[in-house]
């Protein structure tokens, strides 16, 4: 457990924030265990929404780089792999609220996500080829599908980042809120989905997503392409030049 992650428990909804606002709430091993322990555990809680936030004006700044370097995600039972696994297998419904920065995996986890909701600072990045490595969370199947190609080519391979009127055309976004009002509004969409009767609920949602396996497995070939190529010479290099980068 690690207080960088905050989960709480009201009228069915589990509200998951990330709560490192010193760092961006950049992600380390450690909260991504809680994480998918908070997603894991959430059905038999007697909850039915989860909903993802950020404190204080992020969402997340991706990985943080140190940590990542330190505890690489050397198999499938990784913390953030397990968070992923958790994400795309899980019954209830997903939302997130998106303030400021959603680096890497804080695009990618969007893709899982049934509802989110942005505020117009809102941020999209995948540099996952800047750094000398994949895409991961199946993104480079769920992104494709989501914005056609050539929009994902632009995120995934030019690593382009897009803000929150072009994630909304895409497809990614289900809408944009003032950032005051933001958190309130993706806590009221989730209480109206937990107030949903529950069985049709997970019922719709599963035949919204029937291509579960098809996604992990994605996942699993994305998890070890990733792995091969975080002990690359190239990626070593990218990370290298964004340490160095960090401390100017």
């Amino acid at each position: 457990m690690t207080d960088h992650v905050l989960v709480s428990d009201a009228d069915a909804v589990r509200t998951i924030t990330l709560n490192r606002a010193d760092k961006r709430n950049a992600l380390t091993a450690a909260m991504y265990a809680t994480m998918a322990e908070a997603v894991r555990t959430a059905p038999d809680a007697g909850m039915r929404v989860i909903l993802f936030e950020g404190a204080g004006g992020f969402f997340t700044g991706g990985n943080d780089i140190g940590d990542f370097l330190a505890n690489p995600p050397s198999s499938e039972d990784a913390p953030v792999f397990r968070f992923l696994a958790q994400l795309a297998t899980t019954p209830l419904a997903l939302v997130a609220a998106v303030e400021g920065m959603a680096v890497g995996i804080g695009t990618t986890m969007l893709l899982h996500c049934d509802l989110v909701y942005a505020a117009p600072d809102a941020r999209l990045h995948v540099p996952f080829v800047d750094l000398g490595l994949v895409p991961e969370a199946a993104s480079s199947l769920l992104m494709p599908r989501t914005m056609g190609h050539a929009q994902a080519a632009r995120m995934l391979m030019l690593g382009e980042p897009i803000g929150a009127e072009e994630a909304l055309a895409t497809g990614i976004l289900s809408g944009i809120v003032p950032t005051a009002d933001l958190s309130a509004h993706a806590r009221a969409k989730a209480a109206a989905l937990a107030a949903k009767p529950a069985g049709a609920l997970r019922q719709t949602k599963a035949l919204m997503r029937p291509d579960q396996a098809l996604i992990l497995d994605t996942m699993r070939k994305e998890a070890g392409i990733f792995g091969a190529c975080l002990r690359s010479p190239e990626a070593m290099a990218a990370f290298q030049s964004f340490m160095t980068r960090g401390k100017r």
